[in-house]
């Protein structure tokens, strides 16, 4: 934060899976933090979200930035709960040509948009799969250089990167959930904001420490 140029205004930490969120989020909520992320996950994240709507933060002037959230969360949740909160995904069914292709395709069988990860999982899956046909063999170190080799362009993503310690790389895009009236159809959840690069949405190579790197 502080590197980006930001302030960190203060933080507070709340028990796991607990139902009440009141008096962390009236401690954000006093601190007049611009934004007030929320380091947690699943069912606390959408309580904590639901709670900060009772107290009318982001009615307030106050924007809420989830870690962990998928468009799952925000369909549960709703537009007029969930407007205004920023988030970081891989995927948005919405982005472009191949991700709407996908997410068509995904809809027809599953009957909802498919969520970051599943889309993630589908392109790891494709990926091997590709890797496989291209080595002619299944041999796991052989079909293992045939993907770090090939790159990942699938509807996941355009510049995937399989590095050499087994961390794809790939852009990352910052999101805002639209306002109620802002959604033109089912699924129309989000206005982009801005597209991190693979440099600089995961840590280097090199800081890694990992032993499988020579």
């Amino acid at each position: 934060m502080k590197a980006a140029g930001g302030k960190v205004l203060g933080s507070v930490k709340h028990p796991l899976n607990t139902a009440d969120f009141s008096s962390f989020l009236l401690q954000a909520q006093a601190s007049k933090a611009k934004i007030i992320g929320l380091a947690n996950g699943g069912g606390d994240t959408i309580n904590a979200i639901k709670q900060a709507g009772e107290f009318g933060i982001v009615a307030g002037g106050q924007n809420l930035a989830a870690i962990v959230m998928f468009i799952s969360d925000v369909h549960s949740l709703g537009l007029k709960l969930a407007q205004g909160l920023i988030i970081t995904e891989a995927y948005y069914w919405d982005l472009n040509d191949k991700t709407r292709a996908f997410g068509k395709r995904f809809m027809e069988r599953v009957k909802r948009m498919p969520t970051m990860n599943q889309a993630a999982t589908y392109s790891a899956t494709l990926h091997y799969l590709k890797a496989v046909q291209a080595a002619g063999t299944r041999d796991t170190k052989t079909v293992m250089a045939k993907m770090r080799e090939l790159p990942v362009k699938d509807a996941f993503t355009d510049n995937g990167v399989l590095r050499e310690d087994g961390r794809m790389v790939h852009s990352m895009y910052l999101f805002q959930v639209k306002k109620p009236e802002e959604s033109k159809a089912p699924w129309d959840y989000y206005k982009l904001l801005a597209e991190v690069p693979a440099d600089q949405a995961f840590r280097p190579l090199k800081d890694g420490g990992c032993p499988l790197v020579k």
